[in-house]
This record gives structure tokens, C-alpha cells and sequence, in this order.
């Protein structure tokens, strides 16, 4: 790598990092880009050489926080659960683990889906993380031998949004207990003894 390309994906990865703290603490819309350059400590210029615009560093931070989601799910799902019904379960216990973070604020993409318009950068962003999330729980189902994985699937994903939700706004990271508790006896339904 050059010099000058180590330089352009240092000043990359500052505004990305300056966006991911100010974005999450503050929202997508909330936050001006000249926050986030005074934050990276980067001149304006860098910003558009790098991103172009203040919607693809948005997209950019989204898709960042998605691979970071994805990645550990699967790191934590592999290494502590043995089985798919396992992991149907433990899907809730690496979700707790972002409960007790500090400066958890939330699901990131609830919180910039609800400041941004239908056709937005953060929309398309948003049902890609979606996606995932729908085909976490419809996958192990199907793992799992469900009877009627779709179903289970759905009731999963409405309390992994639940649970989400919970922790952040009621301050509560024991929203993973209690999620767990739920996903067990729903999944203990759905797949029998």
C-alpha cells in the first residue's frame, strides 16, 4: 500500500469512526457533517474524497454496525451452542451482550429508521440488516426441525425487537433474561421435547 492510500483509508476509517460514535449517540439526521469532521479531525474535503456525501457515510456506518452484528453472532452462536435449537436460544443471549455495554443506546437501525424518510439511504440499509435478521431466526428453525419454521421465525424476530427495545428504553439490560426465557419456551413449543 502506498502512502498516499494508507493516508486516504486512515482518513476513511477516522470519519467512520467519528460518524459510528456521533450517529449512534445522537442520531444520523441529528449529527451535521461538520461535527463529524471536527470529530475526526479531518478537513471537509476528506470527507467528500472519501464518502461523497453525508447519506454514503451514513450508509456506510449502517453497513459497519451490520457486519460488526453479523460477525459476532455467528462468532458466539459457533462457539457456545452445539445445536440449532441451541442457537435459536442463544441468538438472545449474544444479543444480551450488547445490553450491558456501556453507551447502549438500541438497535441502530430503529433508531435511524425512525429519523429518515421512505427512499433513504437508510432504508435500503436498514431492510439489508433486516434480512439478516429474518433469515438468522428462519434458518435455525428450519435447523431445528420446526414444524412450522416460518411461524417460529417471526415470533422470534417480534421478541428479538422487543428485547432490543426494552433494554434500551427502560434502562433494563436484564431484557436478556427475560427474552431468553421467552425464546426458550416458545422454541420448546414449537420443535416438542
Amino acid at each position: 500500500m502506498t502512502e498516499k492510500s494508507l493516508d486516504r483509508a486512515s482518513v476513511r476509517e477516522r470519519l467512520l469512526a467519528a460518524a459510528s460514535e456521533l450517529f449512534y449517540q445522537e442520531g444520523v439526521h441529528s449529527v451535521g457533517i461538520d461535527r463529524v469532521i471536527e470529530h475526526a479531525g479531518v478537513a471537509k474535503a476528506s470527507l467528500y474524497n472519501a464518502f461523497g456525501s453525508k447519506d454514503e457515510l451514513i450508509r456506510a456506518y449502517l453497513r459497519a454496525r451490520h457486519s460488526r452484528t453479523r460477525e459476532r453472532m455467528a462468532r458466539e452462536l459457533e462457539a457456545r451452542f452445539k445445536t440449532p435449537r441451541e442457537r435459536l436460544v442463544g441468538v438472545f443471549e449474544v444479543q444480551g451482550m450488547s445490553f450491558t455495554e456501556p453507551g447502549f443506546r438500541g438497535c441502530a437501525f430503529v433508531s435511524a429508521s425512525a429519523e429518515s424518510l421512505p427512499g433513504s439511504a437508510v432504508e435500503e440499509v436498514a431492510e439489508e440488516y433486516r434480512t439478516w435478521v429474518r433469515s438468522l431466526f428462519l434458518d435455525l428453525a428450519y435447523a431445528a426441525g420446526a414444524a412450522d419454521p416460518e411461524q417460529l421465525a417471526q415470533q422470534l424476530v417480534l421478541l428479538y425487537d422487543g428485547a432490543g427495545i426494552s433494554a434500551w428504553m427502560d434502562r433494563d439490560p436484564s431484557a436478556a433474561v427475560a427474552s431468553r426465557t421467552v425464546a426458550t419456551a416458545m422454541v420448546d413449543a414449537a420443535l416438542g421435547p
